[in-house]
């Protein structure tokens, strides 16, 4: 066959990531494009040559989101570092609960339970912001959090060792699967177009940057397995959204009982306990959703989009799924995390 042979180069990461499989998907103008080619791979220089007829050039596209940084840790593109910086030097009271996720995990969900749970089921006024009734701590600073008044309910996506410690304070964090997560994370960072500018970005792209830990707040393993470390500290909450999602009752009176009697005994009313199931629902947090975020674009999908449990499977290729598989069962080896979700790991 005569042709053009394009050579693509690899940047290396580590270890595990020197394999050609590992970096199929990085070459692509169109994933299918590049499996119509013969192909060589060169394992001194890490490199893959492709094929190409003479008249078919190759265009390689891989856009990311934009970010800001600080110290290289990544942060949507309008957060402040300096605010970052500040709220990282928060200074934890005994009082403090905070909410604790990765990006994308059932973050707004719980924050509005626990919400629920503190104003005894009685639902948030629309003209009400979640941002300002539990705000994000690394976007704000810690000014602003230490001015509300006790006790203060605070939203974080830090990891453990670097979000403030008190040990009187509480930390409810909550797990999502990989899977899920990379879902959700993406339609979120493609629909706030004024935090990464990645309104015609693909899930495809966006699968490479979670992949390797290139989004805002770091690598969801880094951050789930600083946590799950924590998961029996008696001042730690530690939750999934998958068990969230089963029994949401359950999940409910679990949070109530954790924050205090003050709080758990009232829900002894079976209808406290019901408004709060209704009103925490994917039916009722879908309407109104000014309350929960900042304005998104008409074309965009709504911040509270689906609320389901598995709707990866809609979006991954069977490669991606074989990768993120294989990334999830490295990285949590010997940790325990395969008892969360033990359908993920059958997957191999």
């Amino acid at each position: 066959m005569t042709g053009v042979k394009t050579t693509l180069v690899a940047p290396i990461c580590n270890d595990e990531q020197e394999s050609p499989d590992y970096w199929a998907p990085f070459f692509y103008h169109r994933q299918q494009t590049l499996n119509r080619y013969p192909e060589e791979w060169n394992e001194n220089s890490k490199t893959r040559a492709f094929i190409l007829p003479n008249d078919e050039p190759m265009t390689i596209q891989h856009r990311k989101p934009n970010y800001s940084s600080y110290g290289g840790f990544r942060l949507p593109i309008d957060f402040s570092p300096e605010l970052f910086e500040s709220g990282l030097g928060y200074k934890a009271q005994p009082e403090d609960v905070f909410i604790a996720t990765y990006p994308k995990c059932g973050t707004t969900w719980v924050q509005y339970i626990v919400w629920l749970i503190q104003h005894h089921g009685e639902p948030m006024p629309v003209e009400k912001s979640m941002t300002v009734e539990i705000p994000h701590l690394e976007e704000v600073g810690k000014e602003l959090v230490a001015a509300l008044p006790l006790p203060r309910v605070i939203k974080t996506h830090l990891p453990y060792q670097m979000t403030p410690y008190h040990p009187e304070a509480k930390y409810i964090y909550v797990a999502r699967n990989p899977f899920d997560c990379a879902v959700s994370f993406y339609y979120h960072t493609k629909g706030f177009v004024k935090h990464y500018d990645f309104a015609d970005g693909t899930f495809d792209e966006f699968f490479e940057c979670f992949i390797t830990g290139e989004v805002d707040f770091g690598d969801y393993f880094d951050n789930l397995l600083s946590w799950y470390e924590h998961k029996d500290d008696r001042n730690i909450l530690f939750l999934t959204y998958e068990n969230i999602k089963a029994d949401t009752g359950k999940a409910v009176r679990k949070i109530a009982e954790f924050l205090g009697t003050e709080y758990s005994d009232p829900l002894r009313d079976v209808e406290t306990l019901k408004r709060i199931l209704d009103y925490s629902s994917f039916e009722s947090m879908s309407k109104n959703q000014s309350r929960w975020s900042s304005q998104r674009d008409e074309n965009m999908s709504p911040f509270i989009r689906k609320g389901q449990v598995g709707d990866w499977k809609n979006h991954f290729s069977p490669e991606q799924v074989k990768r993120l598989t294989e990334r999830l069962v490295t990285r949590t080896k010997g940790t325990g995390v395969d008892k969360l979700w033990t359908n993920l790991f059958r997957m191999r």
